[in-house]
C-alpha cells in the first residue's frame, strides 16, 4: 500500500495501479476501489492498451465503478478506452449493465461502438433494440435500415413506435419492421397520415409484391382515391395474390373496384378458381349475362358461386351446383324454392344411389312432391334404360315398393311404351314384386318372357319362392337346375324321381343320384349312378359304401366305372380291390391282381392288415413281393418260421424288429435271437432291443443273445458295452472278466457310471485306471476301500495322478485307513508333494511319529518344516545323537527357539546341544552360562575360544579362580591363549595363589616376546648395512625423517604399539609353531 501510494505520488500511475490491484488480491478484506478510482482517471499517462487489460484484472463491480468514473471525469476522452473495455469484456461485465451505464452519461456514441461489436453474435432483444436506438441518435440510418432488415431477434412493437417517435427521413427502416412483423395496415395508414404514399408504392412494387391486398385494404379503409388505389394494383400486375386482394376488396364490397385487373389476369390465361368467382360475382350483380357466364366458364368454384347466388336468384344458383354436381347444396335450394321438376330431374340424370337415399328419406318433408315429379314427368322424358334402372332401386331401397310397383307395371304391363320389352325393366318389375308383393310373381313369370331367367331364379330361391323358381327352370327347360330346386330347396326326393323318370337324362339322374347318397340311400344311389352310367362321383360312393358296409352294391358300381371310365383310374382299381378282399372273394382277388390294373396294392394290403384282413393281405403283400410286410403279415398268422424266412428276404430291421418281438412274445427264442443278431449289430436299435427283452424279463436270453453277437462280424462298441451293463445288472461275477477282456472295446465311460450305479467299485477302479484317469481311480479306491483299495495299486495310480490335491487327501486316508503304510506311500509321491505342507498335515493330524521315516529320507533337501518336525520327533524320544547330528547337517530351522526350548529340557545332552546352538549362532553368553551352569566347563572353554571376546574370556577365567577351579583356570589359559592378556593372567594367579597352573602359560609368552625382539634385531641389522652401500635417499620435501619409536614394557606384557604392531606384523601370530601349546 505505502509504494502504491509513493507511485502516485510520483505520478507512476500505472505502478501505483498494479500495487494497489495487488494489495487487494493479496487482502481481500482490504478496498482500494476509492484509490484506484482516483488514479484511473489519469488516462493521458497511461498506456491504453495496458488499461484495458488491467481492467481485466478487478472483479465485475469495480471495473462497472471504474469505467462510471471514467466517463463522469471526461466522457469525450475516455470514451475511446471505455469501448474497449466494454467489448473485451462483454461477457463478464454483462450487457445490461454496459448498457445501462452508457445510458445513464447518454453517451450514445459510445453505446453505438459497443452494441457494433457484439450485435452480429448477440440474441438479447435489449442488445438489438439498443443498437437501433444508439445508431438512430448518432445518424447511422444505414445501419438501422441492416439490423431492421436482417435481424430477427428485436422487440418489434417496441422498435415500431421508436422509429415512428423518431420521424425519420429514410422510412425504410420503419418499413422493414412493419413487413417483417404483419404491421403493414398501420404501416400503411402513417405513410397515408404523413403524405408519403411514394413509399407504399415503393413498398408493394419492389419490396413485397405479396402485401399488396393489405395495402388496397388499408388504403381503403383511409378513404384512398380509387384511382390511386386502381393505378397502385395495376402497377403491381400479376405479382399481387388474387384470393388475398379478393377477399380485401369484398369485405368492403367494392369487388367491381378490381373488374379491369381481374378481366386482364383472365385474358393472360389465369386459371385460378379465385379470380373467376370474383369475376362472377361482379356479372351476377350487374346483371351482365350472369347464366352464360355460369354455363361456359369452367374455371369458378361452383360451391361459392351457387351459395352466392342463392338469395339473388335461385336459378343461376341451380345452374351452379349442377355444373359443379353439387348434390345436397342443389337439394336444398331446390327444397327451399319449391323447384322439383328440376330437382327431379337432376337426381334420374345423376343416377346417384347416395344421393337419392338422401332425398327419399322418410325424415324429408318433400319427399312426396319429389316421387310425384319423378312419376310424372323425369321418368316418362328418360329414353336412358340405366336411369330408370338407378331410379326403380333408389325407391326399393327407400322401401317405395308399392309407388314402384305401379310404375312398372303402367310401362311394361299397360303402356305402350318402348321399354314395353326391356329385358333389363321385366327384370326389375319381377324384382319388386319379390320384394313387395310375392304373391304377384308367380303371375309375372308365367306373362312375361323377356327375362334372365337363371338370374330371376336364383333371386326366388334366395326369397324362398322355390315353386316360383322351379316354374321358371321348368318353363326354360333348365332340368338340371328344376331337379337341384326339387332336391335342395324342396326337398322332394319323390318329386324329383318322378321328374327323372319323365324328362330321362342322365344329368337330372346324376343329380337325384347325389342327393340320394346325402340321404344315405346307398342302393338307391347306386342304382341311379348305373342309370346314369356316371362314375364321377366315384370318391363319394366309395366312401359312403364303406361307410355303410354296402360293399356288394359298391362291387357292382366300381365294375361300371372301370368300364365308363375314359382314363383307368388308380383310385377305382385300388377300391375295388379291398371291395373283393372285404367281400372275401379271394379268387376274384387274384384273377384281378394278375390281370393288368392300375391299383395301389401296397396301400390296400396295408389297409387290409390294419383291417385284420390278414390272408387277403398275404397275398396282396405276395404279389408285390414285399417281405417286410408279409413277414409281419405271417406272424400275425402265426407263421413264424415263415416269417423269418420272409424277413430274411426282406432284410429290414424294422422287419426283423417286429418278427424279433413276436417270437419272442411267443417264447420262440431261438428264432428270435436270428432276428435279433441282425438287429443288435445296428447302434441306434440296440438299446430299444435291450429294453424290450428287459421289459419282459428275459435278461438271461438276453444275455445269451449279446454274447453270440461279440462273434459277428459287425460287432460294434455298444454291443461289448451292453453286454458289461447287463452283467452288472444281472450277473456281477461274470462283469471283471468282461472288462479284462474287451475294455478296449467298450464305452468306458458308461460303463464306469453303470459300476458306480451298481456299486462295482473294483470294476469302476479298473476302467478309470485303463482310461487314464487316474484322478477318479485313487478317488473311487479312497472312497470305496474294502472292494476297490489295493496298496500297491494305489501306489501306481497316485504317481500318474493330475491333482496334486489328491496326494494330499491320499495321505489323509492312509492316516485313517493303513497308517502302517503311510510312509510306504509318502515315499513314492514324495516328488509331487510339498514337504512342508505334509508335515503340516500329519501334525494337524497329530500323526507326526508316523511320518518320521519318511521325513528322515527327504530331510537332504534341508527344508525348515521337515527339519523342526524330525527334531521335535526327536526332542520326543530323547534321542539326543540323532538330534545332534540332525542339527549338526541340516540348520534350516528356528535356532534360537529350538535353544529356548531345550535349555530347560531334564536330559544334560539336550542342554549341551542348546549351548551349541547358542554358540552357532554367535550368542556367546548365553551359550557360556549354559555351560557353566551344567558344569560343562570344557564346552564354555570352546565357546569362549570360538567367540574371540577377551572380556568373556577374562570373565569366564575370574570364573574358575573364584569358584577355586584351578584345572580349568589353566585349561583356559590353554584354550584362550590369544584372548588372554598376560597381566591378567598374572595377577589372577598371584590373587589366588596358583602360579603353578599359571607358569606354562608365562613360559610360552615370554618365549614367543624373545622370538619376536631376536627377529626384529636382525632385521634391523640388515637395514643397517644395506644404508651403509648406498647413499642415502633424500625424504620429499616436507616430508621430515623416520624415526623408530622404541617399544614400551609394561608390567603385564607389551602394550600399545608394540614390536609386531609397529612392523606391520599380526600381534596374535604364534611364533615357531606354538611349541607351548604342542608340549602343554
Amino acid at each position: 500500500m505505502k509504494v502504491a501510494t509513493l507511485c502516485e505520488k510520483a505520478q507512476l500511475y500505472q505502478r501505483a495501479l498494479e500495487n494497489y490491484c495487488k494489495v487487494t488480491r493479496a487482502n481481500p478484506d482490504i478496498s482500494t476501489l476509492q484509490q484506484i478510482r482516483r488514479v484511473i482517471i489519469n488516462t493521458h499517462a497511461l498506456n491504453p492498451e495496458w488499461l484495458v487489460e488491467f481492467f481485466g484484472e478487478m472483479s465485475k463491480e469495480d471495473s462497472l465503478e471504474c469505467l462510471r468514473e471514467l466517463l463522469t471525469h471526461n466522457a469525450r476522452q475516455n470514451f475511446k478506452v471505455c469501448v474497449q473495455v466494454a467489448t473485451k469484456y462483454s461477457n463478464e461485465l454483462g450487457a445490461d449493465q454496459l448498457i445501462d451505464l452508457f445510458l445513464s452519461f447518454k453517451s450514445y456514441e459510445a453505446l453505438y461502438y459497443y452494441l457494433g461489436s457484439i450485435v452480429n453474435f448477440s440474441k438479447d432483444p435489449e442488445v438489438h433494440f439498443r443498437y437501433i436506438e444508439a445508431a438512430t441518435k448518432v445518424n447511422q440510418i444505414s445501419e438501422v435500415e441492416r439490423v431492421t432488415r436482417e435481424s430477427t431477434v428485436y422487440e418489434p412493437e417496441r422498435t415500431k413506435n421508436f422509429l415512428k417517435e423518431a420521424k425519420l427521413a429514410d422510412l425504410w427502416p420503419l418499413i422493414n419492421v412493419c413487413d417483417q412483423h404483419s404491421y403493414v395496415d398501420e404501416l400503411v395508414k402513417y405513410l397515408h397520415a404523413n403524405q408519403q404514399l411514394k413509399y407504399v408504392d415503393m413498398y408493394v412494387q419492389k419490396r413485397n409484391p405479396m402485401q399488396c391486398p393489405a395495402v388496397v385494404g388499408a388504403l381503403m379503409d383511409c378513404d384512398c382515391p380509387e384511382d390511386y388505389v386502381k393505378n397502385l394494383i395495376l402497377s403491381v400486375g400479376n405479382m399481387c395474390p388474387i384470393q388475398p386482394l379478393v377477399e380485401e376488396v369484398e369485405k368492403r364490397n367494392r369487388l367491381k373496384l378490381l373488374q379491369g385487373w381481374l378481366e386482364a389476369r383472365s385474358s393472360e390465361g389465369n386459371q385460378e378458381p379465385a379470380l373467376h368467382n370474383a369475376l362472377g360475382k361482379i356479372y351476377i350483380d350487374s346483371n351482365q349475362n350472369g347464366e352464360d357466364f355460369l354455363n361456359q366458364n369452367k374455371f369458378y368454384d361452383s360451391l361459392v358461386l351457387g351459395k352466392y347466388c342463392e338469395n339473388r336468384d335461385p336459378i343461376l344458383a341451380f345452374t351452379a351446383y349442377q355444373r359443379g354436381h353439387c348434390d345436397y347444396e342443389l337439394v336444398e335450394v331446390t327444397n327451399k324454392n319449391g323447384m322439383f321438376k328440376q330437382q327431379a330431374r337432376y337426381l334420374v340424370h345423376q343416377q346417384n344411389a347416395d344421393l337419392w337415399a338422401h332425398v327419399l328419406a322418410t325424415d324429408n318433408d318433400t319427399r312426396k312432391q319429389l316421387v310425384d315429379q319423378v312419376v310424372q314427368t323425369a321418368l316418362p322424358e328418360t329414353v336412358v334404360p340405366e336411369e330408370v334402372s338407378t331410379t326403380v332401386k333408389a325407391f326399393m331401397t327407400a322401401n317405395l315398393p308399392h309407388e314402384l310397383t305401379e310404375l312398372l307395371e303402367k310401362i311394361i304391363l299397360h303402356g305402350n311404351s318402348e321399354f314395353k320389352n326391356n329385358r333389363y325393366l321385366q327384370n326389375l318389375l319381377i324384382l319388386t314384386a319379390i320384394k313387395a308383393d310375392k304373391s304377384r310373381v308367380l303371375d309375372y313369370v308365367n306373362r312375361l318372357d323377356n327375362y334372365d331367367a337363371s338370374d330371376i331364379a336364383i333371386i326366388a330361391k334366395d326369397a324362398e319362392l322355390y315353386e316360383e323358381a322351379f316354374t321358371i327352370y321348368k318353363k326354360f327347360s333348365d332340368n338340371v337346375q328344376a331337379i337341384k330346386v326339387l332336391l335342395d330347396d324342396l326337398e322332394s326326393i319323390e318329386r324329383a324321381y318322378e321328374f327323372a323318370e319323365r324328362v330321362s337324362e342322365s344329368a337330372v339322374w346324376s343329380n337325384l343320384a347325389a342327393a340320394q347318397l346325402r340321404s344315405n340311400l346307398i342302393p338307391d344311389a347306386i342304382d341311379s349312378f348305373l342309370k346314369a352310367q356316371d362314375a364321377s362321383m366315384f370318391q363319394e360312393v366309395i366312401t359312403a359304401a364303406e361307410e355303410h358296409d354296402h360293399y356288394q352294391d359298391l362291387v357292382r358300381y366300381l365294375v361300371m366305372a372301370r368300364q365308363e371310365s375314359k382314363m383307368k383310374e388308380g383310385a377305382i382299381d385300388t377300391e375295388l380291390v379291398y371291395a373283393y378282399a372285404k367281400t372275401n372273394r379271394l379268387a376274384d382277388l387274384e384273377e384281378f391282381i394278375s390281370s393288368p390294373n392300375v391299383a395301389q396294392i401296397q396301400y390296400i394290403a396295408d389297409r387290409c392288415f390294419g383291417d385284420n384282413l390278414f390272408e387277403a393281405a398275404k397275398i396282396l403283400y405276395t404279389s408285390i413281393s414285399n417281405f417286410a410286410r408279409l413277414a409281419v403279415t405271417l406272424v400275425r398268422l402265426q407263421s413264424y418260421y415263415a416269417a423269418v424266412d420272409a424277413a430274411q428276404k426282406a432284410n429290414s430291421v424294422k422287419t426283423w424288429k417286429e418278427v424279433n418281438k413276436a417270437c419272442v412274445d411267443a417264447n420262440e427264442f431261438r428264432l428270435a435271437q436270428m432276428c435279433a443278431l441282425h438287429i443288435i449289430v445296428q447302434a441306434d436299435e440296440l438299446e430299444d432291443m435291450i429294453l424290450f427283452y428287459e421289459e419282459r424279463g428275459h435278461s438271461e436270453e438276453l444275455m445269451a443273445l449279446m454274447k453270440a453277437g461279440l462273434g459277428h462280424e459287425r460287432a460294434h462298441m455298444g454291443m461289448f458295452t451292453e453286454l458289461g451293463v447287463l452283467y452288472a445288472k444281472y450277473r456281477s461275477d461274470k462283469l471283471m472278466e468282461h472288462i479284462k477282456l474287451f475294455h478296449r472295446r467298450m464305452n468306458v465311460h458308461k460303463s464306469i457310471r453303470v459300476c458306480e450305479q451298481y456299486h462295482h467299485w473294483a470294476e469302476a477302479r479298473f476302467l478309470y485306471t485303463h482310461n487314464d484317469e487316474y484322478d477318479n481311480a485313487a478317488k473311487v479306491m479312497m472312497h470305496h476301500m474294502s472292494p476297490a483299495w489295493e496298496h500297491e495299486i494305489f501306489k501306481d495310480t497316485m504317481t500318474k495322478v493330475g491333482s496334486v490335491e489328491l496326494c494330499y487327501q491320499a495321505m489323509h486316508f492312509y492316516l485313517e485307513c493303513a497308517p502302517s503304510l503311510l510312509s510306504d506311500l509318502l515315499s513314492t509321491i514324495s516328488a509331487r508333494v510339498d514337504q512342508e505342507r505334509v508335515v503340516h498335515e500329519l501334525r494337524k493330524a497329530k500323526q507326526l511319529p508316523l511320518g518320521k521315516n519318511y521325513l528322515e529320507s527327504v530331510q537332504d533337501g534341508n527344508l525348515k518344516g521337515v527339519n523342526e518336525a524330525l527334531n521335535g520327533l526327536y526332542i520326543e524320544e530323547e534321542d539326543y545323537e540323532a538330534l545332534r547330528v540332525s542339527i549338526d547337517h541340516y540348520d534350516h530351522f528356528d535356532q534360537l527357539q529350538l535353544a529356548e526350548q531345550l535349555k530347560k529340557h531334564e536330559l544334560l545332552e539336550f542342554r549341551r546341544i542348546a549351548a551349541m546352538l547358542y554358540k552357532k549362532n554367535r550368542k556367546w553368553k548365553p551359550s557360556v552360562e549354559l555351560s557353566k551352569k551344567d558344569k560343562m566347563y570344557k564346552d564354555a572353554m570352546e565357546t569362549v575360544a570360538d567367540s574371540e571376546d577377551r572380556d568373556l574370556a577374562e570373565e569366564l577365567l575370574r570364573f574358575f579362580v573364584d569358584n577355586g577351579h584351578s584345572e580349568c583356570f589353566s585349561a583356559c589359559l590353554y584354550s584362550c591363549y590369544e584372548l588372554v592378556r598376560p597381566d591378567t593372567a598374572l595377577e589372577l594367579a598371584w590373587r589366588h595363589k596358583i602360579f603353578d597352573f599359571v607358569m606354562p602359560y608365562l613360559i610360552q609368552v615370554m618365549k614367543e616376546y624373545t622370538e619376536k625382539v631376536e627377529d626384529l634385531e636382525q632385521k634391523l641389522e640388515k637395514t643397517a648395512e644395506t644404508a651403509t652401500h648406498q647413499p642415502m635417499a633424500m625424504p620429499p620435501v616436507g616430508m621430515a625423517p623416520m624415526a623408530l619409536a622404541p617399544p614400551v614394557y609394561m608390567s603385564g606384557g607389551m602394550q600399545g604399539q608394540g614390536m609386531g604392531q609397529g612392523m606391520g606384523m599380526d600381534p596374535t601370530m604364534n611364533m615357531n609353531g606354538m611349541q607351548y601349546r604342542n608340549t602343554w
